[in-house]
């Protein structure tokens, strides 16, 4: 799948796969910003893309980030729509107990290409009957 991207300002790095069987490709800060502790900012990659139709981006954290400084994508996953063609920004949240700093030329967060199914939505007067039926949270056990 061909994938068109546009560089908005010249710090800006195309998406990069790290391996052969990544799902998910890294994208980058074009942007110098201090998260505070417990605070979010909406970080710049300095890209716009033309999502396939049949397709979505979702955005998700990088777990090493995650993991060792408290940083993860807020409203994760985020969903890009392919009618789309702004920039491309992560919001990230800061759950850490220090500041992080992002620097230009960072991995903030990867994507996720998704196919999308459209579905036809029918308004019936019953469900059919399972035997959960409606027991919700913790019913499963």
């Amino acid at each position: 799948m061909k994938v068109k991207i546009i560089k908005l300002c010249c710090e800006a790095k195309l998406p990069v796969i790290a391996s052969k069987f990544s799902v998910g490709f890294d994208l980058y800060s074009v942007q110098e910003v201090i998260i505070p502790s417990k605070e979010r900012r909406l970080i710049s990659t300095g890209i716009a893309m033309e999502i396939p139709y049949e397709y979505e981006l979702q955005i998700r954290p990088r777990s090493g980030l995650a993991v060792k400084h408290g940083l993860t994508v807020l409203n994760s996953p985020g969903t890009i729509d392919p009618d789309y063609r702004g920039e491309l920004k992560i919001l990230l949240i800061n759950t850490g107990s220090n500041y992080y700093k992002v620097s230009v030329g960072d991995r903030i967060a990867q994507g996720v290409f998704n196919k999308i199914v459209r579905p036809y939505f029918q308004e019936v007067k019953k469900l059919t009957p399972t035997e959960r039926n409606e027991k919700g949270f913790g019913s499963t056990g």
